[in-house]
């Protein structure tokens, strides 16, 4: 196992449990003791984890793993949701997405799709993800504005008062949402609030909103608030969404769909 596999499997455990014993997580991974030592002390020294002794323990509740170490969570779940929110897009609408692993795959899930792959444009799309309109730009038929801002490394996401002013000039038919934490009562949330900030924007300025979440997320809290329940058009997620959470989104006057 490389080491970046290591790490990236360490980082999953340790955000699942929050905690990180260095015999337990060797066992784990099938590595001596003395290699998940050095992972721990590598990944201390990005500010990954906090190195306790014996272990590791993460920074805090609001912890939040980097966008380049969650690419392989619930992998096969987001893929499905994707296919399912790009199928909500009509050819030559405007189309806001956020940052994030499933807004990620909904944009290469629009990108595949053989009606835009002609247009003039095939299809309008406003980002303040880097990692987005990077995978999109190379699409001729697509019309790429991305926002101005400051990047934030763990999630590409650009944020900030230049965002703002393009978002201001502007508007989408739909706003694609990618959420930490979707719940009816505390509504769509993020771990920093410049992102929330930026999609709540996004958010006002689009004709639906359309939020993308797996089921771990659905009835979380996190630390910045996005938008309430009621601001959302539309629920897409996975079919291992419980039927009670089905039915409390849609007694809040939301559309749900599992993928």
């Amino acid at each position: 196992m490389s080491r970046d596999a290591r790490w990236k499997a360490l980082l999953e455990l340790l955000v699942e449990r929050g905690r990180l014993d260095v015999e337990d997580a060797a066992a784990e991974l099938g590595v001596s003791a003395a290699t998940i030592r050095r992972d721990f002390d590598g990944l201390a020294e990005q500010q990954m984890l906090v190195r306790t002794r014996g272990g590791a323990v993460v920074h805090g509740v609001s912890y939040e793993l980097p966008l380049r170490y969650k690419t392989a969570r619930r992998a096969s779940e987001k893929q499905r949701i994707a296919k399912a929110v790009a199928d909500l897009v009509a050819p030559g609408e405007a189309v806001g997405l956020t940052g994030g692993t499933t807004t990620t795959e909904v944009a290469r899930a629009l990108a595949v799709r053989g009606d835009l792959a002609s247009g003039s444009p095939a299809l309008t799309v406003v980002t303040n993800a880097l990692n987005i309109a990077g995978e999109l730009v190379v699409r001729p038929q697509f019309k790429i504005v991305l926002t101005g801002g400051v990047a934030r490394p763990q999630s590409y996401e650009l944020v900030g008062p230049l965002a703002d002013g393009v978002l201001g000039q502007i508007t989408v038919d739909v706003a694609v949402l990618g959420v930490v934490a979707f719940d009816v009562t505390h509504g769509a949330a993020a771990h920093d609030e410049a992102e929330a900030a930026i999609n709540r924007l996004l958010c006002e300025r689009a004709e639906r909103v359309v939020v993308a979440a797996d089921s771990s997320k659905l009835g979380q809290r996190a630390f910045a608030r996005i938008c309430a329940a009621e601001a959302v058009d539309t629920l897409v997620t996975d079919t291992a969404v419980g039927a009670e959470m089905v039915r409390r989104f849609e007694d809040a006057g939301l559309r749900v769909i599992t993928a």
